[in-house]
């Protein structure tokens, strides 16, 4: 997924630049091995060596500022590497068995208010850059671009890449809107997954009809939405990047949401409750209409089995299984 630290530490690197600095963007461009940061992550870097975020756990850092702070004074743009079977590697701490491969350009400010503008407004987007000139643009998945597949591989993938072009190495570097989590039912263990989700980055909806239950109160800064779920679920518009979980072990609410969830293009849907009560639960959905093969994805009981018995544990034990499902490789599912 997209980081929105990442995005954060664009809008910070714009900041800097109107306020009159010279500012230079560190990313990841390749990891091997043992690398804590992904391809994509960025570093934001100030002409007085303050910097924002991060490209790896904090052991290369240092060089990289020192690198960018001569971009900065007019050096050119530079790719470092670092491993160790770099002799430098062993000066910052890289001695782990990882790898990683770091882009320091001058920020484009432009490029990168393009892309703020973009995520604002949830639109998908991708920074492409010529890495031998050194030039960048935004792409949007509707633009016709020489790299246009490329972009779309990156945005399904929410994979940074390195391609060849003409020649040349083109990175791309995918911005998508943060993944959302559609939360039906505003009971006690909807409180604590709210809170973990947002802390990972996603957007959170909660959809109930009970005013008593779905309370800013009691979900402080997350989106509620008091419409029956199938109505709610409807009009949010359920895509590849949504994960939907049912919690109120009522059907009368939890069904109507998984009649839409289930056969929608939602990467997950999950429902509380045991396997008795998911027994049950299959029969009314298909006696509903919903067709088998759309009912075999549906995880439940819902949540990797950790042995959870708090709300707080079960939250923990939901968000895992979603955060497995979404990252698994390809040939694992």
């Amino acid at each position: 997924m997209s980081d929105p630290q990442d995005t954060d530490e664009l809008a910070q690197a714009c900041a800097w630049v109107d306020a009159g600095h010279g500012v230079a963007l560190a990313t990841v461009l390749k990891t091997w091995g043992s690398s804590p940061r992904r391809p994509g992550s960025h570093l934001a870097i100030r002409d007085d060596g303050l910097f924002v975020g991060s490209v790896s756990g904090g052991c290369v850092e240092g060089k990289v500022v020192e690198a960018a702070l001569g971009v900065i004074g007019g050096a050119d743009p530079t790719t470092l590497t670092f491993g160790v079977s770099d002799e430098e590697a062993w000066g910052v701490g890289l001695a782990c068995g990882g790898t990683v491969v770091i882009r320091v350009d001058a920020l484009n400010a432009d490029v990168t208010r393009d892309v703020q503008r973009r995520r604002t407004a949830a639109q998908p987007v991708a920074w492409v850059q010529d890495l031998q000139a050194g030039t960048s643009a935004t792409v949007t998945p509707q633009q016709d671009h020489p790299l246009a597949d490329a972009v779309a591989d990156a945005l399904r993938s929410d994979r940074t890449s390195v391609v060849e072009h003409g020649g040349g190495d083109w990175m791309v570097r995918p911005y998508n809107p943060p993944l959302r989590l559609l939360v039906v039912g505003a009971v006690h263990i909807a409180q604590a997954l709210a809170t973990m989700a947002q802390v990972a980055g996603w957007h959170v909806v909660v959809v109930d009809p009970r005013t008593s239950f779905a309370r800013p109160e009691r979900f402080a800064g997350v989106e509620l939405v008091t419409e029956w779920p199938d109505d709610g679920l409807q009009a949010l518009g359920v895509d590849t990047r949504t994960a939907v979980v049912t919690l109120t072990h009522d059907p009368k609410l939890d069904d109507p949401a998984l009649e839409v969830a289930l056969p929608s293009e939602a990467f997950y849907v999950g429902a509380l409750g045991s396997r008795k009560t998911q027994a049950s639960r299959r029969e009314r959905l298909l006696a509903a209409g919903v067709q088998t093969a759309a009912l075999d994805r549906l995880h439940a009981p819902v949540g990797l089995p950790l042995g959870a018995r708090s709300p707080a544990e079960i939250a923990l034990s939901i968000l895992a299984q979603i955060t497995e499902v979404l990252r698994r490789p390809p040939e694992a599912s």
